[in-house]
């Protein structure tokens, strides 16, 4: 008979599971794991406030009248954000006025110089600051920005109603829409 023992297959398997084991351990050892993060900060939101209305006062039948952007009259729009960041603008302007009843309207105009923005925080059309006066206000510049130094930028509006000769006495209103949003400049 053969002197040698063998092992049984029970040990065999043991022997084999344990030399696997070590070998996984050190190809898990040469690995490594590392936790990056994904970050953002959310703008100061936009506030677009309509100061004061485009105010043509009290008029006469086929008189024409204008109020220039930097008239103490201008139409005032003031938005407040995150200093100096830029905005795009773009506004809805009416081509008639109408009375409460809707039984009448006067013609509005908007010439091409109609429009000033004032990114200084001033909300004064008399005493403008800084940035673009006779913009139209179909048209308005890119490049626009909240108040460099300050949070806030205003927007003056002039124009000219055009009463025929026969208008209907009383108060005309009409809406002027100012969009303003960020654009990540």
């Amino acid at each position: 008979m053969n002197s040698e023992r063998k092992m049984p297959l029970n040990w065999k398997i043991l022997v084999l599971l344990l030399a696997m084991s070590f070998l996984m351990t050190a190809s898990v050892i040469a690995q490594d794991v590392a936790v990056g993060q994904a970050t953002a900060t959310v703008q100061t939101p936009l506030t677009v406030t309509a100061t004061a209305a485009l105010a043509f006062g009290t008029i006469f039948q086929g008189v024409p009248v204008s109020i220039a952007e930097t008239n103490a009259s201008a139409g005032i729009f003031t938005m407040t954000g995150q200093a100096g960041s830029g905005i795009s603008l773009y506004l809805q302007l009416p081509e008639y006025m109408s009375t409460a009843t809707g039984d009448d309207r006067m013609v509005i105009s908007f010439s091409t110089t109609d429009c000033a923005i004032d990114t200084s925080a001033n909300t004064d059309p008399t005493t403008f600051g800084n940035g673009w006066v006779n913009q139209n206000p179909f048209n308005l510049p890119t490049g626009v920005i909240i108040g460099g130094a300050s949070t806030q930028t205003a927007l003056f509006l002039g124009g000219q109603v055009l009463p025929s000769v026969d208008q209907t006495a009383g108060a005309y209103t009409a809406d002027v829409i100012l969009t303003v949003a960020y654009n990540g400049t």
